[in-house]
This record gives structure tokens, C-alpha cells and sequence, in this order.
């Protein structure tokens, strides 16, 4: 069973059987671990334009990486203004490492991070469990926020 997270610092060590899963943010990624991870979940919108992936995670505010040894096993990357909105864009995670607390503390390093930010916004599928997953870290879908009090808008191009 995965012991609870311990933070470091910046880094954040979850010791799991003879592993540990080494949590940290990262400004340099090994593309082709990326594209592998991103590929594991099913993204392929992502890897069939590496560029453009790479260019995504460059441009992104924070992003933090989930590692066990050499081997990135999960990734979670945010995009804010640092002041009134952090938007987190991406959390993947191994399918085989997934329900293990890797998700958790991937979004709490972002949410650690970007504590004085008021707003944290994201879209993510219709699914009940990523409906729990998120719920469990505090976030709310916005109809359950009351009837007039706030709407969400999305548009995508191409």
C-alpha cells in the first residue's frame, strides 16, 4: 500500500515498495518519455505533432513530473498568469500506476504551487471516477456552483 506523501521542498518522495517515486517540477523533459506517456493513456491528439507537444510543455507555467528511477511515470502541467487564474491543463499517469496516488500528488504540487491563485480551472472527460478524483482535491463541477452563479464557455479550433 503507497505511503502517504512526504514533502521536501520543491520535491516530493512517496517511498512504494522498494521504489520511490521521486515528484518534482521539471523545465526539461525527455520528449520521446513524454510522447510514451501521453501514448500509454490514449492522447494521440498530442503525439502525432511532437512539435507542437513540445511546444506545449515549454510554453506551460508549471509542469511537474512523477518519476520512479529513470522512468517518468506520470506528468502534470499548468498554465497561469501567476496572479488570478491557473489553468491545469494535463494530468497523466501510467495506466499501471494509476489509483496509486500518483494523480493526487501530481495536481496537489500544482495546487501547492499556485496556493495565492484564487481560480483553478480545468476540463477533463465526462467520467464518474475523474469526477470523484477531482472532487477529492477540491475542485467542483461549475453547475453545481448554483443555478445563474457561473458559466463556462469552450471553443475548439481545428
Amino acid at each position: 500500500m503507497p505511503v502517504a506523501a512526504e514533502y521536501r521542498g520543491s520535491r516530493t518522495i512517496r517511498p512504494v515498495g522498494h521504489d520511490e517515486l521521486v515528484i518534482e517540477p521539471v523545465t526539461d523533459v525527455d520528449l520521446d518519455q513524454v510522447i510514451a506517456l501521453y501514448d500509454a493513456v490514449g492522447w494521440s491528439a498530442y503525439t502525432k505533432a511532437p512539435a507542437v507537444l513540445r511546444a506545449a510543455i515549454a510554453g506551460s507555467s508549471y509542469v511537474v513530473a512523477a518519476r520512479r528511477g529513470e522512468t517518468l511515470v506520470g506528468l502534470a502541467r499548468a498554465v497561469s498568469d501567476d496572479a488570478t487564474i491557473c489553468y491545469l491543463q494535463d494530468v497523466l499517469v501510467l495506466p499501471q500506476e494509476q489509483r496509486g496516488g500518483v494523480g493526487r500528488a501530481l495536481v496537489q504540487a500544482v495546487l501547492d504551487r499556485y496556493r495565492s491563485v484564487r481560480q483553478k480551472v480545468l476540463l477533463t472527460d465526462d467520467e464518474a471516477g475523474q469526477r470523484a478524483f477531482y472532487e477529492a482535491l477540491g475542485y467542483a463541477e461549475v453547475r453545481d456552483y448554483g443555478q445563474g452563479t457561473l458559466r463556462a464557455f469552450v471553443r475548439f479550433d481545428g
